[in-house]
């Protein structure tokens, strides 16, 4: 009986699932044991993970529900994600509400969320039909009489591409990059890496690369060379990314007072410790020290905590799954025969690993820190809902590569997006 109510209603990728649950109840262990700060202001020490529950439970009836829409209907999204999530960004830029100092929330009084969120879905699913519409694969015979398969762009339509998703990418970072510089560059990095599978060519992206780069080195250089007093004097995030951009880089710690060095980067150090603390074994589920001294512990440092208590093995663990995901995406995304959906199974897949693994890289010292929670696992709202949107699209697709690679008698062709054929066909494919 379970397993015909399992099999009903848990369709899709079961690997995929089981990456999602292993996510969830790291989660709720952690943000349990991480959450002490939090329990001590409120006077609760139940209600920080029973909050994340009952997120996680909202984002599995979200899995639940997407997972069942045809990936088809997918194309229809960005026609209203797109313009709301740059009217949102617009808004946010003047009238957000500021939590650890950015200007990224929209307050509904009920609820907070991020509109960088809403942009990062709607962003790489624009991407996704842009890509799709501009290139065909074609069964050719060779001079050896052998049948090779040859993706032809459509005419124009790698220019048109770059064009297109180039403009669209930096309009969207633009928005985004004043107050969350790591979610703009991560959001950017993933476009390309799409353009990149989307075989726009690489003198095209080497060109535009190399434009952005001049013009970041310059950026970069005026921001190190300005006073902190002109950059305060200017609002918004400037002198913070100056002083973290110093603090990583520039400056050395040789000529500063210990004390004073560890005031400035307390986060850093305590991060470090509770890695240390784990002493390769881990201390433990519920037994972290430093999460009673370690600012945002629920959120942009649980990787720390989580080795602290869990050892080399636990990290090794979380690591993981989140690597399982982007090869079980690939694997899906072989198994499509169109392209669109193909494209967008990697474009959320690599959103999702390459956030996860900046998170991990700040908590081990390797990054700056940059605020990215470490998806489905650190405290959220946003964030874990529009994750698991992600898990639900890419839960689609599986179902639908799954049902094309059973009702295929050779193996499959893709097909240019512009031609009116449905995904699916009259032989029982939902």
């Amino acid at each position: 009986m379970l397993k015909i109510i399992s099999n009903n209603l848990f369709k899709g990728d079961k690997v995929i699932w089981m990456v999602f649950f292993f996510l969830c109840m790291i989660s709720l262990v952690e943000i349990y044991s991480a959450s002490s700060s939090l329990t001590y202001n409120q006077g609760n020490h139940w209600d920080p993970m029973l909050r994340q529950a009952g997120f996680l439970f909202v984002g599995l009836i979200i899995i639940l529900i997407t997972h069942r829409i045809p990936c088809k209907f997918f194309k229809l999204f960005p026609i209203f994600l797109l313009p709301t999530s740059i009217i949102l960004l617009i808004y946010v830029l003047f009238f957000g509400g500021t939590i650890n100092g950015g200007n990224r929330w929209i307050e509904l009084g009920f609820l907070s969320f991020q509109p960088s969120e809403i942009a990062k879905a709607a962003l790489i699913m624009t991407l996704a039909v842009i890509l799709s519409k501009t290139q065909n694969e074609e069964k050719i015979i060779t001079h050896n009489g052998d049948r090779k398969t040859v993706i032809r762009a459509t005419k124009g339509g790698y220019t048109k591409a770059f064009k297109f998703c180039g403009g669209l990418t930096l309009l969207v970072c633009a928005l985004i990059f004043t107050e969350n510089f790591s979610t703009a560059a991560i959001l950017f990095l993933v476009a390309v890496i799409m353009m990149f599978i989307g075989n726009v060519p690489l003198k095209l992206l080497g060109k535009g690369l190399l434009t952005l780069g001049c013009l970041g080195a310059i950026a970069v250089t005026t921001l190190l060379i300005t006073p902190d007093a002109t950059l305060g004097k200017m609002g918004g995030r400037p002198l913070t990314w100056k002083h973290r951009i110093e603090k990583k880089f520039v400056k050395s710690n040789a000529d500063k007072d210990l004390l004073e060095d560890f005031d400035e980067n307390r986060q850093e150090y305590d991060a470090n410790i509770a890695i240390a603390n784990s002493k390769v074994i881990g201390l433990g589920p519920g037994n972290s020290v430093q999460r009673d001294f370690l600012s945002h512990a629920e959120s942009d440092f649980i990787y720390s905590i989580i080795i602290e208590e869990t050892g080399l093995a636990g990290g090794i663990f979380v690591i993981f799954l989140y690597v399982i995901l982007l090869i079980r995406a690939s694997k899906i995304a072989q198994k499509c025969d169109r392209f669109f959906p193909a494209f967008l199974v990697m474009g959320l897949s690599i959103m999702l690993v390459t956030q996860a693994f900046v998170n991990m890289g700040v908590a081990v010292g390797m990054l700056p820190v940059t605020g990215q929670p470490l998806p489905l696992i650190s405290k959220g709202g946003t964030s874990i809902i529009i994750t698991c949107f992600y898990f639900g699209v890419i839960l689609s697709i599986s179902r639908y590569a799954d049902k094309v690679s059973e009702n295929a008698e050779e193996p499959v062709e893709a097909i240019s997006a512009n031609e009116t054929d449905e995904y699916f066909s009259s032989a029982g494919l939902e």
